[in-house]
């Protein structure tokens, strides 16, 4: 299994060799781990720092921040070895998110301040946008940042954020002009360690991705430095989170295309060794051409999720084009998950094979970061022209 195509201009030796060793780590810390993390709701500390200290999350962060100073395709590379070996749980892909956020658009200060520590574990990130009642639409927010001499006060409640029982730092999407509407939403960074007013929820039972940690989360009068802005200016909230929603999409394809070849592997495996009616369920027609059917699709995905990554390393990956890859891998994800999950037959209803566990990840892959039907909203729009 491997996330790279022959054909891929961005892969380089040092994209070969940092996906063995993140693959190497993956099965000795990761695996082992999987199943006790989905029972107890949340992926240990101690493997945030394992993962930090092996350098898997600082391969795009530059060198004087504590990183490698690639470029996004190492992060690329860390996200696919850990959904091939069958993981959702842990929250890797939103610290991605904030720490592309915090390069992008922080401060030097705030860049000194944090990404260090994203890097090596010691920080664990989430972003808040979701909020009861608003989905996917981040322009009808209401959690508030108003001015308090020098410092914001916040109040409002953020739902179904991933990382929300872990998180050291959360970026709030907020209106800090509640009368400019998307004008009026800005990016703030709050410090969770010790703050006065904010408080998490219980942790979300979810229909899969259990060893993730989701909550939600709430802000009273919470005081927050006006240094902790994202960006030069209030409003700029809205147009940050459109620059860099390309990069949380194209994450999901990537999900996707990990999670489909751990399933597909463990398949192939199970139906060579399984016998119905005398014979390998591998040898029935039915399977031989189901699983050539997912594989096709396998391969069409990992083309396009490496065309992807490439434009995106070259500034070049569009909203419409990731809106495709996001819709495409999830669509494709729970198509191969139900054919894969039927060839197990009624072992494949049964928790203790991990095809049962990918069935119920992959649900959620076509609700978040956008719904499908937004993304195919999204990809009109570039047509009518």
């Amino acid at each position: 299994m491997s996330l790279f195509t022959s054909t891929a201009t961005w892969v380089t030796d040092e994209h070969r060799m940092f996906a063995e060793m993140a693959g190497r780590f993956m099965d000795d810390e990761l695996v082992p781990n999987t199943e006790k993390w989905a029972e107890n709701g949340v992926v240990d500390r101690g493997f945030w720092l394992q993962a930090g200290q092996t350098g898997l999350m600082a391969g795009s962060i530059a060198e004087e921040y504590g990183g490698v100073g690639g470029g996004m395709g190492f992060d690329a590379v860390t996200l696919y070895e850990q959904t091939a070996r069958g993981d959702a749980g842990w929250g890797y892909g939103i610290q991605s998110i904030v720490i592309h956020y915090i390069t992008t658009y922080g401060s030097e200060d705030q860049k000194q301040k944090w990404l260090p520590k994203l890097a090596s574990g010691e920080m664990i990130g989430a972003l808040a946008m979701t909020e009861p009642g608003t989905g996917s639409d981040v322009q009808a927010v209401k959690t508030t940042a108003e001015r308090n001499g020098n410092s914001y006060r916040f109040n409002g409640s953020k739902i179904f954020i991933t990382n929300g029982q872990s998180a050291d730092l959360v970026i709030v999407a907020a209106k800090t002009d509640k009368s400019l509407g998307a004008k009026g939403v800005s990016l703030i960074a709050i410090e969770t360690d010790g703050t006065e007013g904010f408080r998490r929820g219980r942790n979300l039972k979810k229909l899969g991705m259990k060893g993730n940690d989701t909550a939600e989360l709430f802000f009273e009068d919470v005081k927050v430095p006006m240094t902790n802005l994202l960006g030069p200016e209030e409003g700029q909230g809205f147009y940050q989170l459109m620059k860099q929603l390309p990069w949380e999409r194209l994450t999901i394809g990537i999900m996707a295309l990990g999670a489909i070849d751990f399933a597909l592997s463990e398949t192939v495996k199970y139906v060579q060794e399984r016998k119905a009616f005398g014979q390998r369920v591998m040898d029935f027609q039915n399977t031989r051409f189901k699983l050539a059917e997912c594989k096709t699709k396998a391969e069409v995905l990992r083309s396009f999720v490496n065309d992807c990554i490439g434009k995106l390393e070259a500034g070049e990956l569009d909203a419409a084009t990731a809106s495709m890859v996001k819709y495409w891998g999830s669509e494709v994800q729970n198509e191969v998950m139900h054919e894969c999950l039927q060839l197990f037959g009624g072992y494949g209803f049964m928790m203790e094979y991990p095809i049962a566990r990918l069935y119920a990840d992959a649900r959620v892959q076509m609700i978040y970061g956008g719904t499908n039907e937004v993304m195919k909203e999204l990809i009109a729009r570039s047509l009518d022209v």
